[in-house]
């Protein structure tokens, strides 16, 4: 069956088709869901367990080492990451690549069933653990919502019911409110007062716990009826409170005391709070909404919008919700960018086809192009693909292959017309002699990118869409070429009809001065054989050489009109005191030309808004700022300034001003992991690693995960006193938190409310560190509160490790830096020989983390499957021409790609990261494309009977329209995106590389044949 006659006979059903792909791929455009970046999975899943009053040593030993047990039983599990700080274990288990979004939720559901077996091992106070495993939702909308005149209960009170009617929106899947302030009541009571009137604290914390609980009363059966029985008597407002009765004393001799005679009972909020939020300078709830899987972010914003809009009055006057980031505006944005310089590729590629492939030819072509690109788009929504940063990019890529098989099917039916050939006889023999090759090369430019449409890890999975468009595009650019552009070449090409009568003496298609000198050239080159190989081997040797200039990175930083800075205050500072930092710094940074709005974040990290961010895990001493600016280009220009400002007026911070990334990674770019038994030794290891960076004075922001060590006062408590007096250790505890921290005691219902109730010492008490030594606790052999110092000899202060950090559970110290200009890999490059030069004692190991790591794992899963398809690749060409000669002359093409791809980088001053990795496989795909079709045409002519030294000449001529049509198709397609910051290297590898390969191509590959195959000069 001849694919050209079927379509040029029945071309009403070709044109019928024709049509619905264009009609329902515009259609499909704007149904299709859109994102800001493509969605990868974060499979991990965090593991949080309380410990109250122990500190981080026992919490690891008692806590994390049980969960991280438990944890590595599972099989899925790739590694387990621990943090134990004062009362709290939190362990992060990551799941191994190979398992997918689908299979994640079973994998949860076995962790929780560990988990939970695993509380009996617990000690007492522990837990119960809380397993996360939503911990990579993204709300891609974030709001801050401010009112000058609102309390913080207030706007917790506006943000609750817009939650309730934002859950409503279409897409919405969660609506998460963020750094609301806890209320709390709060229970101040003297020392003096209650001693004297011996009061225990047990008896008045008894009375609070118990007074407002939901107790049953039970039903009472009157009759046919039966009624619930509900006693009064709870506590509705702070006045019921104040007039609890607290009854002291046994029998006649107790007496009835009001609460508020011993206790200041005051409505507040936590202190201090756990999260706080502002909005240039303005206190904030944060309010973040999530999109369903496969939703239409850009649909959802609107709506989301639409919404906020209707609620008019419902919103108190004085309110406002700011954008902290609102991804349906960036996604907008981006889409229309990207959409922008898609259609300056096709005007290009087709201005290019018009010149080079005359008027009617370069308007099938592009017709072609056209009618496939709306097929792509039709089968990308059919497929459920998402229109992203990477799928657009795609998109472009494709755009400028998609037209190599037109051209050669287009151009061989041009030259047969007008050597006479009727034109369906044309192209059914066009397509009868490439529809095989052609079929075979697209399949190759298809596997090329096949080892990232495979890879399992989060970089793999990040650009998986670029290898689904490509595949779906250049799929159905075959389809097109041997069916639509045959009937459109019977259509509309046409020859003056002097040339087509002219049957004895037809015009010669190569007499142009372009093929002509090219054969001159090509003739010189095929006498001159091993001198022609020998100057190739050497500039090949030379690119290799000259590879070592490229400078390496893995993504670029975005284009996001916002930045971030990261402030770590010396360990151990209060929130409150970072809060105070944190305002000098925001009001500086309100101050910067350029910048427009600031939101600040005290104690952790904000939502997940982006993909590609990780939020910082709690932390009162640390804070983030992010910096919105008028235009992007700005950030080089104010990063440098604005990190040198804070680092001088804050010399006792670590401070980390920088962009946003395009792609995974976490933490700092450059991380030093020192694992080993003894965490002394491992701070010892991690110093001396900090001193490097330092030294090299290309580092900014260089700290330890585990942070510093902190001061820990230690009451010496004294057995035979506290024998005496019947005072415990946990009694002593619970007195020295009520009377410093606060300790929780209860709590008061207000409508769907839960307030905690805290008792706690008053204010010039529990702020005065001297009291500590007369904190009252009760002693029920005395039946009265003594000072502790009669049951504390003596009180010391020892430093201790503020966080323990675990890896696989072995105890791990990771140091992180950024670098302040330039590359990463380029103050990797000069400290890691220093680095790894560090004497590691025996049973201590030292890795790499940070962008190293990520760029290694990811090159790492593209080369575990790459060699599969280079086997098919390799096995397609063999079959093809059931040769190895031919294979090999076609492969021996490939490294030619390096000459050009050095080239690109250097000039263009472009570093070789993932995206150029990329573009180096496609590039290997196109120049096996070019010599299969430069070598199938070698093949016809020898068949026709030709001398072998002249088959080979014509056949390399007649071959040069096609391979440099599409190599100049190519290269004019791609400009737009030379300056695109994520696809600019890519581009550049494939235009620069393609342009010398190509060019290198139409003389190597004749040469490479007449030398394999011993051809003489005729």
């Amino acid at each position: 069956m001849n694919f050209a006659e079927v379509s040029i006979r029945n071309r009403t059903v070709t044109l019928v088709f024709t049509v619905l792909l264009v009609v329902l791929g515009a259609r499909a455009y704007f149904d299709l869901p859109r994102l800001e970046d493509p969605e990868f999975t974060i499979k991990d899943a965090l593991i949080v367990t309380p410990y109250p009053g122990a500190s981080a040593l026992e919490v690891a030993n008692e806590v994390t080492d049980v969960i991280e047990s438990a944890a590595q039983e599972l099989g899925q599990v790739e590694r387990v990451v621990s943090r134990s700080e004062r009362g709290r274990s939190t362990v992060t288990v990551t799941i191994r690549d190979q398992f997918g979004r689908d299979e994640l939720p079973q994998v949860w559901d076995e962790l929780r069933r560990k988990v939970n077996d695993a509380q009996r091992h617990l000690p007492p106070g522990a837990g119960p653990s809380l397993v996360l495993d939503d911990f990579g939702d993204v709300f891609g909308i974030f709001f801050a919502l401010t009112g000058e005149d609102y309390s913080p209960a207030q706007l917790h009170e506006v943000a609750r019911m817009l939650r309730r009617e934002l859950l409503m929106v279409p897409d919405v899947k969660k609506v998460e409110i963020f750094a609301a302030q806890q209320e709390t009541i709060y229970v101040e009571i003297a020392r003096e007062r209650s001693a004297q009137l011996g009061i225990s604290p047990a008896e008045i914390f008894h009375v609070l716990r118990e007074q407002n609980l939901v107790a049953p009363s039970g039903f009472l059966d009157a009759g046919p009826s039966r009624f619930a029985i509900s006693p009064t008597g709870e506590i509705r407002n702070v006045a019921d409170l104040e007039n609890l009765i607290i009854r002291h004393g046994t029998g006649a001799s107790s007496d009835l005391v009001y609460l508020k005679d011993i206790a200041t009972i005051r409505r507040g909020y936590q202190e201090p709070p756990s999260t706080i939020l502002k909005y240039d300078g303005k206190p904030a709830v944060g309010i973040g909404i999530s999109t369903v899987s496969g939703g239409n972010v850009v649909t959802m914003g609107a709506a989301v919008q639409a919404r906020i809009a209707a609620l008019g009055s419902k919103l108190p006057l004085g309110t406002e919700l700011h954008k902290i980031s609102f991804q349906a505006d960036t996604v907008t944005v981006a889409i229309n960018d990207f959409v922008t310089n898609l259609g300056q590729a096709v005007i290009i590629v087709i201005i290019v086809l018009l010149i080079f492939m005359g008027l009617r030819s370069g308007l099938i072509i592009g017709a072609i192009l056209l009618i496939t690109i709306g097929g792509t788009i039709l089968l990308m929504d059919l497929w459920g693909l998402t229109l992203e940063r990477i799928s657009l990019g795609a998109l472009i890529i494709a755009l400028v292959m998609l037209v190599d098989n037109a051209i050669v099917i287009t151009e061989g039916m041009l030259i047969a017309i007008q050597r006479g050939t009727d034109r369906l006889k044309a192209a059914m023999d066009v397509v009868s002699q490439t529809a095989v090759p052609l079929l075979g090369s697209t399949a190759i430019a298809i596997l090329a990118f096949g080892a990232i449409g495979l890879s399992d890890d989060k970089t793999g999975e990040y650009c998986r869409s670029l290898f689904d468009v490509l595949l779906i595009s250049l799929a159905i650019s075959w389809i097109t070429a041997v069916t639509i552009t045959p009937l459109f070449g019977f259509l509309f090409l046409k020859v003056k009809k002097q040339e087509s009568s002219t049957v004895t003496q037809p015009k010669d298609p190569y007499a142009n001065p372009i093929f002509q000198v090219y054969k001159k050239l090509l003739l010189v080159c095929m006498r001159a054989r091993w001198a022609t190989i020998a100057g190739l081997i050497a500039l090949l040797l030379l690119a290799v050489f000259g590879f070592r200039f490229v400078e390496n990175s893995f993504f670029p930083d975005s284009t996001r009109t916002q930045f971030m800075i990261d402030a770590w205050a010396p360990a151990g500072t209060r929130l409150d005191q970072t809060e105070r930092m944190t305002a000098e710094m925001e009001q500086y940074l309100l101050t910067v030309p350029g910048v427009t709005n600031v939101t600040t974040c005290v104690g952790q990290g904000t939502l997940r808004f982006l993909l590609t961010y990780a939020p910082e895990r709690f932390d009162p001493a640390y804070s983030q700022f992010l910096v919105d600016v008028e235009d992007h280009a700005t950030i080089n220009r104010i990063l440098p300034q604005v990190q040198q400002h804070l680092s001088d007026h804050f010399p006792n911070s670590q401070i980390v001003a920088r962009r946003f990334l395009l792609g995974p990674g976490e933490g700092g770019r450059i991380q030093i992991r020192f694992s080993g038994p003894n965490y002394a030794e491992l701070r010892r290891l991690s110093d001396h690693a900090v001193q490097i960076l330092q030294a090299d004075g290309g580092a900014k922001g260089i700290r330890i995960d585990a942070r510093e060590e902190i001061p820990v006062v230690r009451p010496q408590f004294s057995e035979a006193q506290a024998r005496l007096t019947g005072i415990t250790r946990s009694s002593l505890g619970a007195s020295l938190e009520a009377a410093f921290s606060g300790q929780r005691i209860g709590i008061y219902r207000e409508g769907d409310d839960l307030i905690p109730i805290v008792a706690r010492a008053p204010e010039a008490e529990r702020n005065d560190p001297d009291a500590i030594r007369d904190t009252q606790v009760f002693s029920p052999v005395l039946g009265r509160s003594i000072p502790i110092r009669q049951v504390v000899s003596d009180f010391t202060t020892e430093l201790e490790d503020m966080i323990i950090m675990r890896r696989n559970r072995m105890p791990t110290i990771t140091v992180h830096a950024d670098q302040s200009q330039g590359l990463a890999s380029t103050l990797f490059s000069r400290i890691q020989p220093q680095v790894e030069a560090i004497n590691l004692p025996r049973g201590y190991t030292m890795e790499w983390g940070g962008e190293h790591e990520d760029s290694s794992k990811a090159q790492a899963a593209l080369a575990g499957t790459l060699p599969a398809f280079v086997l098919l690749m390799v096995l397609i060409v063999v079959c093809l021409f059931n040769s190895l000669r031919v294979t090999a002359i076609i492969w021996l093409t490939v490294p030619l790609s390096i000459i050009g791809v050095v080239v690109g980088l250097l000039v263009f001053n472009q570093p070789f990261g993932f995206m150029a990795l990329l573009g180096a496989l496609s590039l290997s795909g196109m120049l096996i494309k070019n010599a299969i079709v430069l070598i199938d045409e070698i093949h016809v002519q020898l068949k026709a009977g030709k001398i072998p030294w002249d088959a080979v000449v014509d056949a390399s001529v007649s071959r040069v329209r096609p391979v440099l049509m599409a190599a100049l198709t190519t290269v004019f397609g791609l400009i737009p995106l030379i300056f695109d910051v994520f696809f600019g290297a890519m581009a550049v590898t494939i235009i620069v590389g393609l342009l010398f390969a190509s060019v290198l191509t139409l003389f190597v590959v004749p040469v490479l044949y007449v030398t394999f195959f011993k051809f003489r000069p005729s």
